[in-house]
């Protein structure tokens, strides 16, 4: 065995032929849209973007408010601050939350125009079955 794979198994210390596979995860920076769906994917965190909607919160009461240690709530927060739907700002010892000035302008241009697509499927289905119909129904 020579190149690439057998310096990988050398570095790894994996005898040549153990059965072992190896895996590189292919790692994107992340996107803007993935980023989103990602943070919007969980209940939580949609939740948190509800309750700033209605107005800035410190960790500490939204992690009351979902009954919630302020450890796992920063987690939630940190994944809405990424895809910067939520910004943070710590003052002494308090940080508050508050919706960020990016919006979900690009995601909803996303879903509707998928919505639209599936639309036009979902239209063009119904015709072919409203023809097997009627072909149905002439013999």
């Amino acid at each position: 065995m020579t190149g690439l794979r057998h310096g990988i198994l050398e570095t790894l210390a994996l005898p040549a032929r153990t059965g072992y596979t190896l895996n590189y995860m292919v790692q994107y920076p992340g996107l803007p849209l993935d980023l989103s769906f990602a943070a919007l994917s969980d209940a939580t965190r949609r939740g948190i973007i509800d309750q700033l909607g209605r107005g800035d919160a410190s960790i500490t009461s939204l992690a009351d408010k979902f009954q919630m240690t302020l450890t796992g709530m920063k987690k939630h927060v940190q994944v809405l601050e990424r895809a910067g739907l939520v910004v943070t700002r710590k003052v002494g010892r308090v940080r508050t939350c508050k919706l960020g000035e990016r919006g979900l302008k690009a995601e909803a241009e996303w879903i509707e125009a998928h919505r639209k697509l599936f639309e036009a499927r979902f239209e063009a289905l119904d015709e072919i079955i409203s023809e097997m119909k009627q072909e149905g129904s002439d013999d």
